[in-house]
């Protein structure tokens, strides 16, 4: 076992892991937050993507040891005082997911995005969130989303 203290969406933690769990089941199994889901387990699909110390990672990637000392931000650590982000306003308002099993890696890739490039063009969104996806919605309603975030409008 390995101690390890991590900052977890504000909240320090202090635990004791096998040194090969992965962070996506030390943040669900350990801590209960299942808002984070477990999709490919192989790093494909960017469902269970956090930031870790100000990046955007999939957690099914990097071991729990790995976020010694950090600080992840998950999808349930964004709201403040139960009010959304604009971001998660701009995906429930513009419809941008169907079934939800991807949009916390979405929103949380989309957020990375945001902070690199605060005014991206559709084509940079879709660059942005290519290693994320979506089996549902056909992204559309998910570019519009981030473009709103940004405080751009689409139309088409």
């Amino acid at each position: 076992m390995t101690h390890i203290s991590v900052k977890v969406d504000g909240t320090t933690y202090e635990d004791e892991v096998e040194p090969r769990l992965l962070l996506v089941h030390y943040l669900r199994d350990r801590l209960g937050l299942t808002g984070t889901p477990v999709g490919c387990d192989t790093s494909n699909c960017g469902a269970c993507t956090v930031d870790l110390d100000g990046e955007s990672v999939k957690s099914c990637a990097v071991l729990a040891v790995q976020a010694d000392g950090g600080e992840v931000t998950t999808v349930q650590g964004l709201a403040r005082d139960g009010e959304w982000t604009a971001l998660q306003r701009a995906f429930h308002e513009r419809h941008a997911l169907q079934c939800g099993y991807c949009t916390p890696g979405m929103i949380m890739a989309a957020r990375d995005l945001l902070r690199d490039n605060p005014r991206p063009t559709p084509e940079e969104v879709r660059q942005g969130l290519e290693g994320n996806l979506c089996r549902c919605t056909g992204y559309q309603n998910i570019v519009r989303a981030v473009l709103a975030a940004s405080g751009q409008e689409v139309t088409a």
